[in-house]
């Protein structure tokens, strides 16, 4: 007969050991699923407390992905790291495309202001071009 786990709280330690037997996309799981499994309970605030866990964890270095389709996972290789930083990436070029249409700031001016560099997101395909902004 095997002992039920004891709840435990949200903390970096918790997110870290839960995910550590999750490498690879096809072992992701949802926030929902994974605030779950180690608090037993369900709620929003606790979701928004593993996100903000998440990207303390990602700060640290750790490889932890997200994909809406597949959860948190950590990375198996390069590849899927490569992936899962360009799909942050892409959420960051929306929210920066946001702020430009907001204040009416042309994208590669909004990069300038940031002192970012102006240089286009990576594709998945390298052969296509990436789209230009209209001014």
């Amino acid at each position: 007969m095997q002992l039920a786990l004891l709840p435990q709280e949200l903390s970096p330690e918790t997110v870290l050991a839960q995910l550590q037997g999750r490498r690879g996309a096809a072992n992701g799981i949802t926030a929902r699923d994974l605030v779950y499994v180690i608090t037993h309970r369900v709620s929003a605030a606790d979701e928004r407390r593993l996100r903000q866990i998440i990207e303390k964890l990602r700060r640290d270095g750790h490889p932890i992905c997200a994909h809406p389709a597949f959860g948190y996972h950590v990375a198996a290789d390069a590849a899927e790291l490569d992936r899962a930083c360009g799909f942050l990436l892409g959420r960051a070029m929306t929210s920066l495309q946001q702020i430009g249409a907001m204040k009416r700031i042309a994208l590669p001016d909004l990069y300038g202001q940031l002192g970012l560099q102006a240089q286009a997101p990576a594709t998945h395909d390298h052969d296509e071009e990436p789209p230009h902004e209209s001014a």
